[in-house]
């Protein structure tokens, strides 16, 4: 089950729609989807999360918690809306394009792609891609 909570005045349009998708996506790289949190936070919160837990002084877009048994994905996932508004401008793509990079990011990480190496990093970009073309909302 994919669920969305928010500690900061974003809320996602069409929870269901993201829900949906991301629910594909774990299905096509032949995972089980367990219970996945996503939690959408402002640079404030995730800084404090990216000290208390990873001893990192800096800002980030995103720190996923995995709790993955098995083939079953399992986690906790923290967006920083501010990050990802910054990163869409920064990267010149839409909003909602960076979001979903971000979101995919991190199940992703949960499929055991990593982005540490310039190697993986572009293959963890080339999945994210795909991943993106996959999201479909009915007009």
């Amino acid at each position: 089950m994919i669920n969305f909570n928010y500690e900061t005045e974003f809320t996602l349009d069409n929870e269901q729609a993201f829900s949906d998708w991301l629910s594909v996506v774990i299905v096509s790289e032949n995972k089980i989807e367990g219970e996945i949190n996503y939690i959408f936070c402002d640079d404030d919160y995730l800084h404090k999360i990216n000290m208390e837990y990873l001893n990192h002084d800096t800002l980030t877009d995103i720190i996923s918690f995995d709790y993955t048994v098995g083939n079953e994905l399992n986690g906790d996932i923290f967006v920083s809306i501010e990050r990802v508004e910054d990163n869409a401008k920064d990267f010149n793509v839409s909003f909602a394009e960076e979001l979903k990079r971000v979101l995919a990011h991190g199940i992703l990480h949960y499929c055991g792609y990593k982005d540490k190496t310039d190697a993986d990093a572009k293959l963890m970009r080339s999945k994210e891609d795909e991943k993106i073309e996959m999201f479909h909302v009915k007009q």
